[in-house]
């Protein structure tokens, strides 16, 4: 199962997502999704490169490998550690207080702290992308992943300049061609999670 208390150490890739406390909306409007990106460029960028990510109404998930920060590749482990967290606490504090304010609410938006699992294999990297890239597919918001507008699976088949490390995970699945045709056959999300350990 995913543990939030995981440390989350550079030069190792996770599995990260979250969702609303008591399964609340997270995003509402277009707004909501795009500046929750905005946030998480300007918190995430520095500590972690990103391979794979969807914003659902009330959950995300997240592909990322985390980074040394420049300038603090000489802190302990626990140290270096707790900047790496608090660089996710700050994003996540940072939305919740646009939010609460845009739509006058008040307390926690996300659910305890977030959760995290070790991935640690390249079949483990393919299954993690095709569950996010899927997950609208499986809530029903639309019928293949190209049809939802949240996600980096429209980043993935672009050719438009990006940070996402797109190229990384075309090697991945061996090339594009490869890439969509496993995205256009049919998942069982329900397995996957079991293997995934969700």
């Amino acid at each position: 199962m995913a543990n939030p208390q995981i440390p989350l150490e550079p030069d190792q890739f996770y599995h990260i997502y979250n969702r609303g406390i008591n399964s609340c909306s997270l995003f509402k409007e277009a707004g909501n999704y795009e500046h929750f990106l905005r946030l998480y460029d300007k918190y995430i960028s520095p500590v972690a490169k990103t391979f794979a990510w969807v914003l659902m109404g009330n959950h995300f998930h997240l592909l990322v490998y985390i980074t040394k920060p420049e300038g603090l590749e000489d802190l302990r482990p626990l140290e270096l550690n707790k900047r790496i967290n608090q660089q996710f606490s700050n994003l996540f504090n940072a939305y919740t207080k646009a939010f609460n304010k845009r739509y006058n609410r008040t307390g926690s938006l996300f659910e305890h702290s977030f959760r995290r699992k070790i991935i640690d294999s390249k079949d483990y990297l393919r299954q993690v992308v095709l569950y996010i890239h899927n997950n609208p597919v499986h809530h029903n918001f639309c019928d293949h992943p190209i049809e939802y507008p949240w996600s980096s699976y429209l980043t993935c088949i672009s050719v438009q300049t990006t940070k996402l490390n797109r190229d990384a995970v075309m090697g991945w699945f061996d090339h594009q061609a490869n890439f969509k045709l496993r995205h256009n056959q049919k998942l069982d999300i329900e397995k996957i999670e079991q293997w995934l350990d969700l």
